[in-house]
């Protein structure tokens, strides 16, 4: 009985269009009539239509659920889940209003106990096979979803978590948030958010002058390995995925933009021989892998024979930032921005 109220409550929301490749590019999002619905938008290797403004939306990870709030949509948010991080001081008291149907993933009847019209999601594997549910299950039920486009657009999904063939940039971290505001009408919000982070990643860039610039590479203040979790078999980040677009807007040398693997498992011996200057380390809040907080980290790199002769453990050059800023969301502003504080901070940038 509760999937024949959910459809029939949101039947008029989505009709949902065939599927192509999950790597095809997005289009802009197209709208027709006096309200600027229907909105018709590519995502993903779908063409979903909605029909009329969703109204009671569940965001199914916290990078989601930080854009939807940005544009000042807490109010339509009626469950959101798996989170890595503390919510954004900035969102806090909106946050506290929206309803935590699990920390780590829900489950399906749980989601669909939210009674919700419209489902976001900020990775293919949370909505998709293996996940949760699948966009066509959501479909069968008239209930619309929309799946970060950072997930899919240039990205081969390749067992783990994947391999970009085309570096990641911040504009498809906008086209995100535009898209959403498109669905939700909010237009002005999403032009005013992306505008406001584009002024913080310019602030934050000039704020960076290399203190020892090369002929090949005048902006490159430093190398820098991006630590995600794990200590047994590490999960550092590959050329280009939001780290990548860190360490280019920064100027910096990953010392693993080799692999466009998004988050490969490297032995600490080679993590040595690399021998970056500068350590990014994610500073996470959840219990699935060892070493997940920066102390934890840091105790293993300066006890660990191999990591602590590395030139970042010698001279205590770590950057902490939080799991989501290395994960492509408007967190990945933040890490532009902690990053290059962290640089002048340790005097590799003036």
């Amino acid at each position: 009985m509760r999937r024949i109220c959910l459809a029939f409550c949101a039947a008029l929301l989505l009709t949902a269009c065939g599927a192509n490749s999950p790597s095809s590019s997005a289009g802009p999002p197209s709208a027709s009539g006096p309200d600027g619905y229907p909105v018709s938008i590519e995502n993903c290797g779908r063409k979903p239509t909605v029909q009329s403004e969703p109204k009671r939306v569940v965001s199914l990870n916290q990078g989601s659920t930080e854009i939807l709030e940005s544009l000042g949509l807490a109010d339509r948010i009626v469950g959101t889940a798996t989170w890595t991080d503390p919510i954004l001081p900035a969102l806090a008291a909106a946050n506290s209003r929206v309803p935590r149907l699990a920390d780590k993933a829900p489950s399906y009847e749980a989601v669909l106990g939210a009674d919700p019209d419209f489902v976001t999601a900020s990775f293919t594997s949370t909505l998709g096979p293996g996940g949760l549910a699948t966009r066509d299950q959501f479909a069968g039920l008239g209930v619309g979803t929309y799946v970060s486009p950072a997930d899919c657009e240039g990205k081969a999904a390749t067992g783990g978590d994947g391999s970009r063939t085309t570096p990641l940039t911040l504009d498809v971290i906008y086209q995100e948030i535009t898209e959403l505001s498109e669905i939700f009408d909010v237009r002005a919000r999403g032009t005013g958010l992306v505008s406001d982070l584009q002024a913080r990643v310019r602030a934050a860039t000039a704020s960076v002058q290399p203190t020892k610039p090369s002929s090949l590479h005048p902006r490159r203040t430093a190398t820098v390995a991006f630590w995600f979790a794990n200590s047994q078999s590490p999960y550092l980040a590959g050329c280009c995925g939001a780290p990548g677009i860190i360490a280019n807007s920064l100027g910096l040398k990953n010392v693993f933009d080799d692999t466009e693997a998004e988050w490969p498992q490297i032995d600490w011996e080679v993590v040595a021989s690399r021998d970056p200057e500068v350590l990014v380390i994610g500073d996470l809040t959840r219990k699935s892998q060892t070493a997940e907080t920066a102390a934890a980290k840091i105790a293993y790199l300066e006890s660990n024979p191999v990591t602590r002769e590395m030139a970042a453990v010698k001279n205590h050059r770590y950057i902490i930032v939080t799991g989501g800023e290395m994960n492509p969301s408007i967190r990945t502003v933040y890490g532009i921005e902690d990053v290059a504080a962290g640089l002048r901070k340790l005097g590799l940038a003036g």
